[in-house]
């Protein structure tokens, strides 16, 4: 892990010196360090990526573009490791909404997206949602 953290930290510093850092190539790197982060469990270095990552990308594609929800997916995912439910609950429900239009509601990321909120209601309990 030390390893990739290095390597992606390398890649970031040197895609911002050449091409800065608003370009999608940046900023899909600092979405990959985001992952690693997570997976450390570095959570707040993670949301500060995942965070960078969206603001970039909602400028560069717009705010339902899919590579912008998937990382509007990520940091749902994060929110909903860390028990932030609320958090979590706006970023799945902004990633569904936005799947549906991009790729339609029987889609296959689509329907990730809808597993993603029935487990987060599962879990807090709010059965009748999550069935639905």
């Amino acid at each position: 892990m030390a390893e990739a953290e290095a390597m992606y930290r390398r890649a970031v510093e040197g895609k911002e010196k050449a091409w800065g850092p608003e370009p999608t190539s940046t900023l899909d790197t600092v979405h990959n360090l985001g992952n690693l982060y997570k997976d450390q469990g570095k959570m707040a270095e993670a949301e500060a990526m995942y965070r960078r990552a969206l603001e970039g990308l909602e400028k560069a594609w717009g705010p339902e573009h899919t590579s912008t929800l998937d990382t509007v997916n990520n940091l749902g995912n994060l929110y909903a490791d860390q028990g932030k439910m609320a958090e979590a609950e706006a970023m799945y429900r902004r990633a569904l909404e936005g799947s549906e239009k991009a790729w339609g509601p029987e889609h296959t990321s689509t329907l990730g997206m809808v597993n993603h909120l029935a487990v987060l209601y599962k879990d807090q309990g709010k059965m009748a949602e999550a069935e639905a």
